[in-house]
């Protein structure tokens, strides 16, 4: 573990390599798990501000689900998360033509249609971020759908805090990812 102002970091994302690979998951993360993606406060209204933008990608479940109870709902521990369909699929799924689950969010935003990319915790996955007293916890999420992703990343030498350069600053800010960065190097020089 490393700190880096008031986060404590998990060697894992320093050291273990990871790429998405969509052709061989074809998006599985945003079906399973036991609840919706996680979501900050803030980020609550910016889902139903896209909401009217994304609409016609959503399936009739997910827009029946999301009449209902609204796009998040809060989870057992408390948080907030994507509301789900059938306990399965996050309400902002979508599909291709090759059947590969995708975000409706990300696709309007790919589109130029909205300026809010996704949730920070699906554009950071497979990082989580856990707030505790005083300091958040980074980790690294090992899960078998993501396996693909760890052979790719190994076979790139793309470790997890590279490939997530982007959400990393989105989450923490440049000097944050600066800093860890740095550790990373000192890491590598050290092996």
């Amino acid at each position: 573990m490393i700190q880096i102002h008031d986060t404590i970091v998990s060697l894992a994302i320093l050291e273990e390599n990871f790429i998405c690979d969509l052709s061989a998951c074809k998006g599985i993360c945003c079906v399973e798990g036991e609840s919706g993606a996680p979501v900050e406060e803030d980020e609550v209204a910016e889902l139903e501000k896209v909401l009217p933008v994304v609409w016609d990608d959503l399936s009739p479940e997910a827009q029946k689900v999301i009449n209902e109870q609204g796009v998040v709902y809060i989870d057992e521990e408390g948080e907030y998360v994507t509301s789900i369909v059938n306990g399965e699929d996050c309400i902002f799924t979508c599909y291709d033509e090759k059947g590969y689950c995708k975000c409706a969010i990300e696709k309007a935003f790919r589109e130029g249609k909205t300026d809010f990319y996704k949730p920070v915790s699906c554009h950071l996955y497979p990082v989580r971020v856990a707030r505790y007293k005083g300091f958040r916890a980074v980790n690294y999420h090992r899960w078998n759908v993501c396996q693909a992703a760890v052979v790719l990343g190994k076979k790139n030498n793309m470790k997890v805090y590279r490939f997530l350069k982007e959400p990393l600053i989105r989450k923490f800010g440049e000097e944050w990812y600066d800093l860890l960065c740095k550790i990373g190097n000192e890491l590598t020089v050290g092996l």
